[in-house]
């Protein structure tokens, strides 16, 4: 309770649940990527964590438990920011900020919407226009699902925009991370910014290939 209530307790938290998420993202575009192996790949992964069962469930709680703390302690934070300077500076001397580090609310909080689209689109399956069916081998065709989703130009743009928030989110999320364990000094910061961009870069190129590869015709049934 008393990392609760301190500011840097909360600095702790929101940054542990926040790496949680982002190797959940890594794992999670690997598994997407496997869309370029053609309809039986990703459609046998799709099945393999079906079959995993309460398993995923689990994997799912635990990350719904790491977004709340993570969005939790995100926005208390954002607001004691700016409860301790109402009226801002005259002239701004953060020296060390970003345009990443000075829209980590707004990219957080377009991340939570999309969040909640994608798992009602691909998960919940209850978006209009989504295709459902089974391939010749009775699972789920995840494969002609996404495809078709993303030969709409409209739903490409929605993946895009995001994957674009998720990569300027990360950008200053991740050197934050070692920077507020203490895990960082002078001599590695400039490493470990370069090798959060890099990895968020991958990111975003991994997630936004598979749209565009769909919308461009590069990758069809």
């Amino acid at each position: 309770m008393q990392m609760l209530n301190s500011t840097v307790g909360r600095k702790i938290l929101m940054s542990i649940s926040g790496q949680g998420m982002v190797l959940f993202a890594i794992v999670h575009m690997m598994g997407n990527s496997s869309i370029f192996v053609g309809p039986n790949g990703i459609n046998a992964y799709a099945q393999h964590l079906h079959d995993l069962g309460p398993l995923v469930w689990v994997f799912r709680l635990v990350m719904l438990a790491f977004l709340l703390v993570h969005l939790t302690f995100g926005i208390m934070l954002t607001l004691e920011n700016n409860a301790a300077n109402p009226t801002g500076y005259a002239v701004n001397k953060k020296i060390k900020a970003t345009f990443s580090s000075e829209t980590m609310i707004w990219t957080g909080l377009t991340l939570l919407a999309f969040i909640i689209y994608h798992i009602l689109h691909f998960t919940a399956r209850v978006t209009p226009g989504v295709v459902k069916g089974v391939d010749a081998l009775g699972r789920y065709d995840v494969f002609t699902m996404v495809t078709s989703a993303f030969h709409n130009a409209g739903t490409a743009l929605i993946y895009v925009v995001a994957m674009a928030a998720l990569f300027l989110h990360l950008s200053h999320g991740i050197q934050s991370f070692f920077q507020t364990l203490g895990w960082n000094n002078d001599k590695t910061q400039p490493g470990i910014t370069m090798a959060g961009k890099a990895l968020s870069f991958v990111l975003l190129a991994g997630y936004v290939l598979i749209p565009v590869s769909i919308l461009a015709g590069i990758l069809t049934k």
